[in-house]
């Protein structure tokens, strides 16, 4: 990725907004510093100016509300971006979510299918714009801007299904087919978000943010593609409407080129954020926080963010040394929906949680292998899972593992990404006079030394020989 631009070029202040969108805000993590612009064209989202909101309605036993929301695009490259409509497949697609934070976890809330894009406006929303042409031409001009208003993205004959998108290199499929599903027409394809996720009654001290990405082919081949999710933080209204749920707000600047992932800092200072590029695919940011429960045991939160690697991922695991307790283990992902969630070639088997468990050295979580189920729930592009714990031992920096869920490609030959975390630290060593390990030293141990005398197995004093010397630290340490 090349986010290195002048800042300048995207000040804000003094131009006229699109849409009611007052101000924006560039953060631009690992940028260095060299002041100018990205080669090759770049798509961003420059701002989120608007939410429209559908009547709710019950899948399952859950009611739902459903929303859209406004993404502004701007092309701070230094060449043109192709806009063309469908079936064309040289145009960018759309996905919008919504995160919580809430309680110190940090979720994916709610996802959109995608928008396709059809012809771009010439705007300034991001600075001077060399228009492509008059009226909405099927081009985005270098510097210039371009109003998907929350309607237009909330519209479903140019909503499709995420799954014929290669987020990786920007392609996808002019003529796949979507899944059929027989759900309410006013939650399919839009951000679909549980009325329980958002009620303030049951989500006191709740926050939250709605994000836009925009995936291109042309931004993709450029390396340009790892600072194309914006995010912006709304407030949920207090009255349930019947007819179009709860009202949102969104509230301060649009925080450009970042995830939404990097707001749980904003919230939380001690949560780290780290990114990992794939060899030959997409980026993942990984973000962690740990705490004291107060009660003896800590807390290990983990959220694993995949921006556009198509691989995916399919396990996540986190070291536990042998003699730390582990309980709590817990996982949670949002849901596919409007057919994407069916199992077979229709659509993913989306839904289905992640087993998970304790192995002698780590904390695991694991899909359906791919050769097993090539459409098993696995962390594809533009969604963010969460993993959890609870141990009776203090963080240490560790090394975590995420394993890739697709096979190898001949660009990219990597199997998982190793990363770097907090963990558990392994137990302080028993009393090494306490052969037995029962929290005492007593005639127990003294009768396990006599039968060990002359080997290894009784050992105290670590010389690998049993003998007078560790008999003499054994009594040294009676009843201790």
């Amino acid at each position: 990725m090349n986010i290195g631009l002048t800042l300048g070029g995207l000040t804000l202040g003094g131009v006229a907004l699109f849409l009611g969108q007052l101000n924006a805000t560039t953060a631009i993590p690992g940028t260095d510093g060299d002041g100018g612009l990205a080669a090759g064209p770049n798509v961003i989202v420059g701002a989120i100016p608007d939410v429209s909101r559908y009547q709710p309605a019950t899948v399952n036993g859950v009611e739902y509300a459903a929303y859209a929301i406004g993404t502004t695009s701007c092309n701070i490259g230094t060449t043109q971006l192709q806009w063309q409509p469908m079936p064309a497949v040289n145009h960018p697609v759309i996905p919008q979510n919504m995160y919580r934070w809430k309680g110190g976890r940090f979720e994916q809330i709610g996802m959109s299918w995608v928008k396709h894009g059809f012809c771009a406006l010439q705007g300034t929303l991001c600075g001077a714009c060399i228009p492509a042409g008059s009226g909405c031409p099927t081009v985005l001009g270098v510097g210039c801007s371009d109003p998907y208003s929350s309607s237009l993205n909330g519209s479903q004959g140019d909503l499709k299904s995420r799954r014929g998108v290669n987020a990786a290199t920007g392609g996808f499929g002019s003529n796949y087919t979507d899944p059929s599903s027989s759900e309410p027409s006013s939650l399919k394809e839009r951000i679909r978000v549980a009325r329980t996720d958002l009620n303030p009654a049951q989500n006191a001290g709740a926050q939250y943010w709605a994000e836009g990405q925009y995936i291109h082919p042309e931004d993709a081949a450029s390396a340009n593609d790892n600072d194309n999710c914006s995010y912006r933080k709304f407030t949920v209204g207090s009255t349930w409407s019947t007819t179009q749920g709860y009202p949102l707000t969104l509230s301060g600047a649009t925080i450009q080129m970042q995830p939404a992932i990097n707001a749980w800092k904003t919230v939380e200072p001690s949560v780290e954020i780290r990114e990992y590029q794939v060899q030959g695919d997409g980026l993942f940011v990984v973000a962690y926080n740990t705490s004291d429960n107060g009660n003896g045991t800590w807390h290990y939160e983990y959220a694993v963010f995949n921006m556009n690697s198509d691989r995916s991922g399919g396990s996540f695991s986190v070291p536990a040394p042998p003699g730390v307790n582990v309980t709590n283990i817990g996982f949670s992902a949002p849901l596919y929906h409007s057919g994407d969630q069916n199992a077979g070639a229709a659509g993913y088997n989306q839904n289905t949680a992640w087993s998970s468990g304790r192995s002698a050295d780590a904390v695991n979580w694991t899909t359906t292998p791919f050769s097993q189920d090539s459409t098993a729930n696995a962390i594809r592009w533009s969604t963010l899972y969460n993993f959890r714990f609870d141990a009776d031992q203090p963080p240490q920096v560790v090394v975590a593992t995420l394993g890739l869920f697709k096979p190898v490609t001949a660009s990219s030959t990597v199997t998982s990404v190793s990363i770097s975390a907090k963990g558990p630290t392994a137990p302080a060593p028993s009393n090494p006079a306490d052969l037995n390990d029962d929290g005492v030293v007593d005639g127990a141990d003294l009768a396990l030394l006599l039968a060990a005398w002359g080997s290894a197995s009784g050992d105290i004093n670590g010389d690998n020989v049993t003998d007078g010397s560790d008999l003499g630290l054994l009594l040294a340490a009676w009843d201790a």
